[in-house]
């Protein structure tokens, strides 16, 4: 199925009953009309990083199911796939035969061997200052080779996930491959989960280098044209970036309303989330919630230093169930970038509050993603957490059906999926968003499309709203 704008589910393969079977019976039952597309986070088999280090993208994991599974999905939501354009798996048959072959493998010029990358094969104390990385050292691991010998490839997230070369044709190979496998699968849109990282040159960041980036993303979209698929680069960064990659044309991710609203939600304030949404791309998908934290890099400069460490500070103030130890290496997490939290939570667990941020999101302009425990209002998951020491996890619980069933009938829950409906629905969301005037505490949105109007009247000083269709109250 193609692309069209209908609210996106992001969920696990596993997190809604306990594979992709599950899956395709558990949507259309409790959830029908409520979704139109699906973002399955990576279902291949991977050796860590809850999919994110994928060994083999031709392979559904038999734990989760099989290609007959998501075609099905495919045929009924329009689907989104990860391509991991940064890395692969360190368990990857390509990544162990490069340790078994070393100048030999067909697969050498897959990776970045600092011998061939670094004049001198190291690079300088500047160097390593001026990449924008995730370790406190240069980005590396060691390769140990069968003949007994080891050299430093890169490496900028886990050990498991070994960067790719994309300066090699060997790796461009490997891509189109991949991503054409998926395609064929039924890809409506292919996710570049962490493409900003793969743009390496000796002497820059070593992130979203120009003009390599424009070059790397045209060739990526290059690949799914022929299928009628599009690319979704993800990026966490300062906002000009995913207006600039707006302007070339391709769908970005707003990651900017989730802080944005709970300033707005926090403080009774609107200022900050009103500019953001005038200037903000209209070819993008919305976000409250994902499979990571709630990220904070992404409001830098939309709200003023001083209202971003409010805001980031009264998470663990206003939240339920948050505290900044999940936050620390005691949890495994010392991401300085988000905080881990559902939405739902960082919003005290308060129905109204929850209800009126995700009118907004739907009024927004773009296509709105949910994750799937967004979708059911879920609260900071603490036995997960504690049993895991992950602090990501407080966000990724495990649902059974029996628990969705119940999760259904709460009310909060019920009315966010009536909402959701009428996004899908209602032509008006096809047109015009029009930003009219009103006090600071308030937002008033109209969209419009062909005669067809709906308009948002939201208070966030007493969180509360009202939405009207065709000039009519339409209610919950």
């Amino acid at each position: 199925m193609r692309l069209n704008n209908k609210i996106m589910l992001i969920t696990y393969p596993d997190s809604m009953g306990k594979n992709l079977r599950d899956l395709r019976r558990i949507l259309p039952r409790y959830f029908d009309g409520a979704v139109g597309g699906l973002h399955i986070l990576p279902f291949f088999p991977s050796s860590g990083d809850r999919g994110f280090a994928p060994v083999d993208y031709t392979k559904v994991d038999p734990t989760f199911g099989t290609w007959e599974d998501i075609e099905a999905l495919s045929k009924k939501y329009y689907l989104m796939m990860d391509y991991m354009i940064n890395h692969i798996s360190a368990h990857s048959s390509y990544y162990q035969d490069f340790l078994s072959h070393k100048d030999q493998s067909k697969w050498k010029d897959l990776f970045i061997r600092y011998k061939n990358f670094w004049d001198n094969g190291e690079p300088t104390r500047e160097q390593v200052d001026v990449i924008y990385k995730r370790k406190p050292r240069a980005p590396y691991v060691w390769a140990n080779f069968a003949d007994g010998s080891r050299e430093k490839v890169w490496c900028t997230f886990g050990e498991e996930q070994i960067d790719l070369n994309l300066h090699s044709e060997t790796t461009w190979s490997f891509t189109r491959d991949n991503i054409e496998e998926m395609c064929r699968h039924g890809a409506s849109l292919i996710r570049l989960d962490a493409f900003a990282y793969a743009t390496k040159k000796a002497g820059t960041s070593c992130f979203f280098v120009e003009p390599d980036v424009w070059k790397m993303l045209k060739r990526a979209s290059d690949i799914v044209q022929p299928y009628g698929a599009r690319i979704l680069p993800e990026i966490h960064e300062h906002y000009s970036m995913p207006l600039r990659i707006s302007e070339k044309g391709y769908y970005v991710y707003d990651f900017a309303l989730p802080m944005l609203l709970l300033n707005a939600l926090y403080y009774g304030q609107a200022r900050f989330l009103k500019h953001w949404l005038e200037i903000c791309p209209r070819h993008q998908f919305t976000t409250l919630d994902t499979h990571d934290g709630i990220g904070v890099v992404d409001v830098r400069d939309l709200l003023p230093p001083d209202e971003i460490e409010r805001t980031k500070e009264d998470i663990f103030r206003f939240g339920a169930n948050v505290k900044k130890i999940y936050n620390t290496e005691a949890y495994n997490n010392l991401d300085v970038y988000q905080v881990n939290c559902t939405f739902y939570s960082a919003l005290g667990d308060n129905d109204d509050a929850y209800l009126l941020a995700r009118a907004v999101q739907f009024f927004a302009p773009g296509i709105p993603q949910v994750y799937y425990v967004g979708m059911l209002a879920g609260r900071n998951d603490l036995t997960l957490l504690e049993e895991t020491k992950e602090g990501r996890n407080i966000n990724r619980h495990y649902y059974s059906e029996s628990e969705i069933a119940t999760q259904t009938q709460r009310p909060v829950v019920k009315k966010l999926l009536t909402m959701m409906r009428l996004r899908n629905e209602c032509r008006a969301f096809d047109g015009a968003f029009i930003l009219q005037s009103c006090d600071e505490d308030k937002i008033d949105i109209l969209r419009e499309y062909e005669g067809t109007t709906a308009e948002l009247q939201g208070d966030f000083r007493n969180r509360t709203f009202r939405i009207l269709i065709n000039g009519e109250p339409w209610t919950l």
